[in-house]
């Protein structure tokens, strides 16, 4: 099967999949989400993931359509069905089904999965960004299903013929449109404090975690635009897209002052990613970046 969709119990290719029109997602948004990636049909940091969608069920009152357990189990038993070694796999949970009403619902919430084909973009690529104020209301630590400011950025990026849109308030850097950004400065790595301004990304938690293995400090405080354009080196990070660098930003040339701590760090996430999954021998034969990726997520 090349790809598989799943709708309150119904499963079916993703081009067959109907969604009942009175699915609050439709009038409001309302829900949240999560995604990941799948190799060698393991899903990657699963119970990381699991954990935050809990979490932002929680913080937006959602009641859970299952337990933990009963998701994990149902996401990895249709990775399973699909045909392909490397999967993106994607869940939500809207608030239910109901006439348009704002006030919540009665009854339960409705869950989607999807799995699908993917690639990886080559960690030794790097990558081009550009900017735009960033207008999202003051829940950016849900991931909800609510995208329309990320999709303009998206398309920003599109047509200027970059990666992502590295997201500003004021001259503070928050993340970028479906990424967290960081700098290199100084032989520290500089992180925007998870607060409500951006999502904590598991991918980016990580990068941190691979930052302190070898000995790179980290401080978790606000920077600016001034401070990414003159950056050693841009990193960033997504659920399939572990740790890439910039060199360019707002159509200028950035980064490239410490290629030996980037491909360092690179090392250590692909090297954990490997090792979860269980594919240290495919890649090893293939090189470490290997052709593992080629898409932005």
């Amino acid at each position: 099967m090349e790809d598989l969709g799943y709708y309150n119990g119904i499963y079916g290719r993703m081009d067959e999949m109907t969604v009942p029109m009175n699915d609050r997602v439709h009038f409001f948004g309302d829900g949240v989400y999560d995604a990941t990636c799948s190799i060698n049909k393991v899903i990657y940091l699963l119970e990381e993931h699991l954990e935050r969608f809990f979490r932002n069920l929680a913080l937006l009152r959602i009641p859970a359509p299952c337990t933990k357990l009963e998701l994990e189990r149902e996401l990895n038993c249709m990775v399973e069905k699909v045909d392909g070694d490397a999967l993106f796999v994607y869940w939500q949970a809207t608030r239910g089904t109901a006439p348009r009403n704002h006030a919540f619902p009665e009854g339960r919430s409705n869950l989607w999965i999807t799995i699908t084909p993917m690639t990886f973009r080559d960690l030794e690529q790097r990558v081009a960004l550009t900017s735009m104020e960033d207008t999202r209301y003051l829940h950016c630590n849900i991931k909800t299903l609510n995208l329309i400011p990320s999709v303009m950025a998206a398309e920003k990026a599109a047509e200027e013929d970059c990666f992502e849109t590295v997201f500003h308030r004021g001259e503070i850097v928050t993340e970028c449109a479906h990424s967290n950004v960081m700098i290199l400065q100084g032989g520290r790595l500089l992180s925007h404090p998870n607060d409500r301004y951006i999502l904590e990304g598991i991918a980016k938690r990580h990068l941190l975690m691979a930052c302190k293995s070898i000995g790179i400090p980290v401080t978790e405080k606000e920077f600016t635009v001034e401070q990414l354009r003159q950056a050693d080196e841009i990193l960033v990070t997504s659920s399939s897209n572990f740790c890439l660098a910039a060199n360019r930003f707002e159509g200028k040339m950035v980064g490239g002052k410490a290629p030996e701590v980037v491909e360092q760090l690179q090392q250590v996430v692909m090297r954990e990613f490997q090792i979860y999954c269980g594919v240290e021998d495919k890649v090893a034969k293939e090189g470490v970046h290997g052709t593992f990726c080629d898409c932005s997520n």
